[in-house]
């Protein structure tokens, strides 16, 4: 049952209203409230949770989750011989205001809009301005629904405008842009309703058509040069989606009629009627894009973002627990419907009321999650599941493609000259987004390659990173005038971020002594060990 407590939140939140300071003042922190919510979940299904997860453990899931890497020897030494009770709420302050994290967020966020290889070619396929624009979104922690409204009405150059990029995937194709919008900003699948009524969900096909019908009227205009393709986006005043008939009664030279523009769940829109005798510009050689008198996507925008739309504060809200804790409390994160309910309700809805009451701050949000105990719990428990339906353990999941390139980067020194969060260079990059691009399946079931296993054994890039060059890991370890069960430990605490178990310092530290040997030839395949080691490969 919701508390009074919760009641007034939720209905302050609905009604737009602010709460006094004195009662925000008095309220417990949110993640209070998830770890009460799950715990009771595990109660009432008599579920048994993992242990507290050990610090180092927990270091290095943090800095990979939000910042994108591993921490330095040095970050993990200071950590770990922290005394203080409320190390891991600062170390967590200290990350959300590191510029990585805004990095971070901004390839997560890139990953889950375009994919690895979206549409629409070579624009598409080089966004760094698309990513630049992201970045500072999350720098400046600008809410959720300012930036989202900014790509829904996006237009414009894709090499000037970063949310331009998001409409040059779906030239010409008004439907895939309506299922990219539905799943992406309110969590709601519309695919199985382009060709007929959907068979398990509410939704029919002039639900679909009425949404494409948004992005009817877009229009595309490609040029640049053979390095660089870049297309203007922008918005003519006619232009309507034909809809005729589910697919198994559609005849050839059929064509249809048009479906007027119609909001999801909603109403039908309200728009001016074209003048008569309109005629709209020449798109063919366009330099620019004259604006419309009247635009749908931008009324579309206002309805996404308004805080009585039903879906947007879920949809995100859901996501974002899902990136941090492995599944969504609606499970799959872009399957919101009446058919496929939350885990926990209450907290789904305490959730996603809360995060519009905090004006879609994603990084309050983040902030809560990270701090909480469910997220803070070992990985290491009873359950099997890949994505434990109860959260009683922490999600153990495989690095990305960037994740692993800069985890590799760290781990040996390699490039010491090369920022933090800097592109990689030098080392492979295509390679790796081939072979580590796509770890999931898309229920978060891990499916390595036998590829990637190949590059981790025999790639000519990793080689470089591991063998000896002065001041690298192997370097300082080859020529280090400790003892040998010391170089062990830094060797474990710079690659895998905790110390070594036992037997694990007596096999290397043998290893390392071994006679015959060149030193720097022994360091480099201890090194070469632990990052081919599946501990390194997952983020514990």
């Amino acid at each position: 049952m919701f508390s009074l407590r919760h009641l007034l939140l939720l209905s302050a939140a609905s009604l737009g209203l602010f709460l006094p300071a004195s009662v925000r003042a008095d309220e417990k922190p949110f993640r209070q409230t998830i770890d009460q919510e799950i715990r009771a979940a595990w109660q009432r299904e008599n579920v048994k949770p993992a242990p507290r997860s050990s610090d180092a453990e927990f270091l290095r899931r943090i800095y990979l989750d939000l910042v994108g890497n591993i921490p330095t020897y040095e970050e993990t030494q200071q950590f770990l011989q922290d005394a203080d009770e409320h190390k891991r709420a600062k170390l967590i302050d200290r990350l959300l205001d590191d510029p990585r994290f805004a990095r971070q967020q901004a390839a997560y966020w890139d990953l889950t809009i375009f994919g690895r290889s979206p549409p629409g070619g070579e624009v598409t396929r080089r966004r760094d301005v698309f990513q630049k624009w992201l970045e500072d979104k999350f720098a400046k922690n600008e809410p959720y629904d300012v930036w989202v409204k900014e790509i829904l009405n996006a237009e414009g150059s894709t090499a000037e405008v970063g949310p331009a990029m998001f409409y040059a995937q779906f030239r010409n194709q008004p439907e895939e842009a309506a299922m990219a919008v539905s799943r992406l900003f309110l969590g709601t699948q519309l695919q199985c309703a382009r060709c007929h009524d959907h068979p398990f969900d509410k939704w029919q096909q002039l639900d679909f058509y009425g949404m494409a019908g948004f992005f009817a009227r877009l229009v595309f205009v490609e040029s640049g040069n053979a390095n660089q393709r870049v297309m203007l986006v922008g918005e003519k005043r006619t232009g309507e989606v034909m809809f005729s008939g589910p697919v198994t009664e559609q005849v050839p030279g059929k064509k249809g009629t048009p479906v007027k523009a119609k909001f999801l769940g909603g109403t039908p829109l309200d728009e001016p009627a074209i003048p008569a005798g309109f005629k709209d510009f020449e798109i063919k050689g366009a330099k620019a894009i004259p604006k419309p008198d009247f635009s749908r996507k931008e009324k579309l925008a206002e309805w996404v973002v308004a805080p009585e739309n039903p879906y947007f504060a879920k949809a995100v809200a859901n996501r974002v627990w899902a990136q941090y804790m492995g599944r969504g409390l609606v499970h799959l994160v872009d399957n919101l419907s009446d058919k496929n309910p939350p885990s926990h309700p209450e907290l789904f809805d305490l959730l996603s009321q809360e995060l519009k009451a905090k004006k879609y701050d994603l990084k309050w949000l983040v902030r809560e999650l990270v701090n909480s105990e469910t997220y803070q719990l070992s990985g290491r428990g009873e359950s099997t599941d890949a994505a434990p339906r109860w959260f009683e353990r922490a999600r153990v999941r495989p690095l990305t493609a960037e994740e692993i390139m800069a985890s590799l980067r760290q781990a040996t020194l390699h490039d010491l000259t090369v920022k933090p969060g800097d592109k990689t260079p030098n080392v492979g990059s295509e390679y790796f987004m081939r072979y580590f691009g796509e770890p999931l399946n898309g229920r978060g079931d891990f499916q390595a390659s036998l590829n990637e296993h190949l590059f981790l054994n025999n790639s000519t890039n990793l080689r470089q990173m591991i063998q000896a060059k002065k001041g690298n890991l192997a370097d300082m370890l080859a020529t280090s005038k400790e003892p040998v069960e010391e170089r062990v430990e830094r060797l474990f605490l710079t690659a895998l971020n905790r110390q070594p178990r036992a037997v694990e310092k007596e096999r290397f530290a043998a290893h390392l002594n071994t006679a015959g040997q060149k030193p720097e030839v022994l360091v480099e395949e201890a090194i070469w060990a632990l990052l081919n080691s599946a501990e390194f490969r997952f983020n514990h």
